[in-house]
């Protein structure tokens, strides 16, 4: 996605409505909800936040564009750890102030709402990703993926085991699995079940998928097995 945008090409994106890219806020709600959306984008691919519109497309505008890039950038600075790079753009639609963010994708995942802590603790963790046109708490296997990504830990060699043999039975059957199934097939501990499919989607042998409620779910990688 462009990091600048012209009036033509906002007005377009305002039509196509929210999506897993735009978000609309009518106006700046509060600071830790806002660093929640910016947090979500990204985490997942990017996107613009656009405020002053309305969730049916309407565009309303906002009291003062000063105002609300002051809270928005103080959003950022003491809610998202770590900090998260961004572009506020200013547009006026028929006498209407329309503040745009876009947030890039970032190099350096995951991000969380800021808990003073020194490094990050994937149980206690906030951290969102989008979900087509939401921003949800990501589960801890993908922030352990995420916290993999960023040590390039990726595994090259992966010895196939039963649960792993265990994981391929049970999407050879129902085409996903997720935590809690492991589980109860395995007779295994939550920590277990989630680490062993971390690592399976690490080695490239499964897809890590989330549905709206934040909630993991893995798929096979058709070429990951031979």
């Amino acid at each position: 996605m462009p990091k600048l945008i012209r009036r033509k090409e906002l007005l377009e994106l305002i039509e196509e409505g929210e999506n897993l890219h735009c978000e609309f806020k009518l106006r700046f709600s509060s600071p830790e909800k806002i660093a929640k959306e910016i947090i979500a984008f990204a985490n997942t691919s990017g996107g613009y936040i656009l405020f002053g519109i309305d969730d049916d497309k309407r565009v309303i505008g906002v009291q003062s564009e000063k105002g609300e890039s002051e809270l928005i950038e103080n959003a950022i600075r003491d809610f998202c750890e770590p900090y998260i790079e961004h572009s506020t753009l200013y547009f006026d639609i028929d006498g209407k102030e329309i503040v745009a963010v876009y947030v890039p994708e970032s190099e350096t995942k995951p991000h969380r709402i800021t808990d003073y802590n020194e490094s990050l603790d994937v149980n206690t963790a906030l951290v969102y990703i989008r979900v087509n046109d939401k921003s949800v708490q990501a589960g801890k296997e993908m922030i352990r993926l995420f916290k993999s990504y960023s040590t390039d830990s990726q595994l090259t060699k992966y010895a196939i085991g039963h649960l792993e043999k265990m994981v391929f039975d049970h999407l050879e059957k129902f085409e996903t699995i997720s935590v809690k199934e492991l589980m109860s097939n395995g007779n295994l501990s939550n920590r277990r079940a989630s680490r062993t499919l971390t690592k399976m989607v690490r080695a490239g042998l499964l897809l890590i998928h989330t549905k709206d409620n934040g909630e993991s779910y893995f798929t096979i990688k058709s070429w990951g097995v031979i």
